[in-house]
């Protein structure tokens, strides 16, 4: 049996990844500082282990902005956001759906920070909504 490795790119094409292993389906988060750091009423990101994921192409491209203790990864010619790292968690990292290249199907599994979701959008896809991250 093959394993399954899932590719991603920044839009201008110069970061590349691949990470390992099947992905779950995503959680969509719609606080306001992954709003604005996307520019979108959310974003969508599936936890993934570090060890499983790896840049192929343009780490030199790769910025950096920290806040709290997150890292939001972004390639620095386009701006794409790619991922995002916490310090309290080494292990893991959260993979920006969007991104990648290899087709993807899975729906979203649950809305969190969904009481700080952007007065203009309405959530209508039937998955659980939290106030905030759940502990699972």
């Amino acid at each position: 049996m093959q394993a399954t490795i899932n590719k991603g790119s920044c839009l201008c094409g110069r970061v590349r990844y691949e990470v390992d292993g099947e992905l779950a389906a995503p959680h969509l988060c719609h606080c306001s500082r992954c709003r604005k750091a996307h520019g979108s009423a959310f974003t969508a990101a599936v936890a993934v282990k570090t060890k499983d994921f790896r840049i192929v192409a343009g780490e030199d491209t790769l910025g950096d902005y920290a806040h709290e203790g997150v890292h939001r990864w972004f390639c620095r010619n386009c701006g794409s956001p790619l991922f995002a790292t916490r310090d309290a968690m080494l292990n893991m990292m959260r993979l920006r759906i969007a991104a990648l290249d290899t087709p993807y199907d899975k729906k979203p599994v649950a809305h969190i920070y969904a009481t700080s979701k952007a007065h203009w959008y309405d959530i209508l896809d039937g998955a659980p909504q939290y106030e905030q991250r759940p502990l699972y």
